[in-house]
């Protein structure tokens, strides 16, 4: 695949709206004036890439309606693709455009735009609560997200501390001895696998409880 066997499609569909279309005008890939109206810039790529993004950047010096083309593919990688590059899009106030080649459709994803973010209150509170929770900084940035210490896994890293010492034990007692309130709910969730109900409202530690303070001790609780 090669960048040109976009440009009959995007020339067409910008001649369809009134654009007079020229290709390579200086180092620009596609631009298309119409009266008085600011230029419009497209710079062709056939497939997302950082110097696509870097040439499109460069291009609104020239003028705000600039936009990236790709051409149009099928499954899921590219619909993940398709998704977090139209989010980049708003971000940087570039616009996008796909060109399905089989019957050159074209689609306008994004139009060029200032970026102006919505803020996900929830998803702030829930991150500051983690935060305010999680006791010290256990994890080491970059690290993937398995095995990484939550303010939860602390908690529960506490509880079985406990409970190998003084064995099995009342959930009450727990939460009052290790100050995690929800010790009771915890131990019967038992998200690890470290809990097991001897009797109504007492735990103790599993085998595979045992076998992880073995192994890690507490040194990130």
């Amino acid at each position: 695949m090669r960048e040109t066997e976009l440009y009959p499609a995007v020339k067409a569909f910008l001649e369809g709206q009134g654009y007079e279309v020229k290709a390579e005008i200086g180092a620009v890939d596609v631009m298309a004036c119409r009266d008085d109206d600011d230029p419009v810039i497209v710079e062709l790529k056939t497939g997302f890439s950082l110097s696509l993004f870097h040439q499109a950047v460069q291009r609104q010096s020239v003028t705000d309606a600039v936009y990236v083309a790709v051409p149009r593919v099928t499954g899921r990688r590219w619909q993940s693709a398709l998704k977090q590059n139209k989010t980049l899009c708003r971000r940087l106030g570039l616009g996008l455009i796909t060109v399905r080649l089989k019957d050159d459709l074209v689609e306008v994803h994004v139009d060029p735009a200032p970026y102006a973010p919505r803020k996900q209150k929830r998803r702030k509170t829930r991150l500051l609560r983690e935060f305010a929770r999680r006791e010290g900084d256990p994890n080491t940035g970059g690290a993937t997200r398995v095995g990484l210490v939550t303010a939860y896994r602390q908690d529960a890293m506490k509880l079985a501390a406990f409970l190998a010492e003084a064995g099995p034990s009342k959930g009450a007692g727990v939460a009052k001895a290790t100050g995690v309130e929800r010790a009771t709910q915890m131990m019967r969730d038992d998200h690890y696998g470290w809990f097991e109900r001897v009797e109504i409202g007492v735990y103790q530690l599993t085998p595979v409880g045992k076998t992880y303070l073995k192994q890690n001790g507490t040194a990130k609780i």
